[in-house]
């Protein structure tokens, strides 16, 4: 049982800090936080989003009578790209100040949401810009109020207190986390989802699934981590197919939905290390390349290198996806294979290699994953040892 791998003299902290209004025709409820924001003198908001997906899904069109309703004045910033910018934080966040937003709405997956909470920090600090952010210049304490309208199922960012924000001169891809950017309130509705694409849908899934399966083996997990990969993986492996078959399925969005909300709260709680910290140099130096796609290509070789470490652990809450580990540290190939197979009947069969990557590439990866900010600090959570010969071996082992 995995239990045993738990230190119970450890002393953990237990994140679970957003309101987070969840299930079908929750983006009603953006009535009742409007109502509430002018309460607390809120006057003004920026609303972030990306190109159209805030008005394809309907989500903008409710927004908009809410915040008129309480005569509640709006700009809005649409032009967040997958793997947002600090130029386009910077931009979004001047467009605000000069406006006089005194809150952020975000409508969208993790990369408006992420940016959001971006262009909140700058709010609070009008003198600084999005560099100074993410190259970690100061460290934030407060931040504007923050509105998380959630259009994908993967991120879990609309629970958390994480940002991913990219700095495209450097190709670094460094990730934030402050207390002073949870959301104020977050709105997860299935329903707004049901347009997400076939690949789209399997990507921002696999997202959770490498939150989980990093959250619950890192130096610091706790059984509040542990326990949420389990069932975050259980529920992603009964309902992906289902959703991907039947995008309008609004249960299996559901489910999916919440799993990726408690997966965002167990790496809220456990953190990161592996995956995300090589997956970050990959769309760093290829803004092209979906997270979600990328962490799927690293997923199996990160848990060929840590499962000795954390077999228990990873045999529990792998087993929906690999049956039959039973827990012993010599499995690592079994369940590598396992994880292939499990990739591969969904449809991703993708390598690194088939995205332009060769092994000239693994030492300017390795580089990165090591001098990006906060990475490092991702990779000190691994539970075995994080030296750059096994970094450029997981890379190696994902061509």
């Amino acid at each position: 049982m995995w239990e045993k791998q738990i230190d119970i003299n450890k002393i953990a902290e237990i994140r679970a800090k957003t309101t987070v209004y969840f299930g079908v025709g929750a983006i009603q409820k953006i009535k009742d936080i409007a109502v509430n924001l002018s309460a607390q003198g809120i006057r003004k908001a920026v609303v972030i989003t990306g190109k159209s997906s805030h008005i394809k899904t309907g989500a903008w069109e409710v927004v908009k009578k809410a915040l008129d309703e309480q005569g509640l004045g709006y700009t809005m910033y649409s032009k967040v790209t997958p793997n947002p910018t600090v130029d386009q934080v910077d931009e979004a966040a001047k467009q605000a100040q000069a406006f006089g937003a005194d809150t952020v709405i975000a409508i969208g997956g993790g990369s408006p949401i992420d940016a959001a909470k971006s262009v909140a920090i700058l709010l609070a600090y009008p003198e600084k810009n999005a560099r100074d952010i993410y190259e970690f210049k100061f460290t934030p304490e407060k931040a504007a109020p923050i509105v998380a309208i959630n259009l994908t199922h993967g991120t879990g960012t609309e629970a958390d207190r994480f940002a991913v924000v990219s700095i495209p001169e450097k190709e670094y891809k460094p990730a934030i986390a402050y207390d002073c950017i949870y959301p104020l309130y977050s709105i997860d509705d299935p329903a707004l989802m049901t347009m997400l694409p076939p690949d789209q849908t399997l990507y921002v899934s696999i997202d959770a699934v490498n939150h989980v399966v990093e959250a619950a083996t890192t130096i610091i997990q706790n059984p509040f981590a542990v326990s949420l990969a389990g069932e975050t993986i259980k529920l992603i492996h009964k309902y992906l197919p289902h959703a991907v078959k039947n995008p309008k399925d609004l249960e299996a969005r559901y489910f999916l939905l919440y799993a990726s909300m408690i997966a965002g709260i167990s790496f809220d709680n456990g953190l990161l290390h592996f995956t995300h910290a090589l997956e970050h140099p990959l769309s760093g130096v290829k803004p092209d390349l979906t997270h979600g796609l990328g962490l799927g290509i690293l997923l199996p070789a990160v848990v060929r290198q840590i499962y000795p470490a954390k077999s228990e652990i990873l045999a529990d809450i792998l087993a929906p996806l690999v049956p039959g580990l039973t827990g012993s540290p010599d499995e690592a190939e079994k369940a590598y294979d396992g994880l292939r197979k499990w990739l591969k009947d969904l449809g991703v069969k993708e390598r690194l290699t088939d995205e332009g990557f060769t092994e000239k590439d693994l030492d300017k990866l390795t580089q990165l994953a090591f001098e990006t900010p906060s990475l490092e600090l991702l990779l000190s959570m691994a539970p075995v040892p994080a030296t750059k010969e096994t970094v450029r071996e997981i890379y190696n082992n994902s061509l």
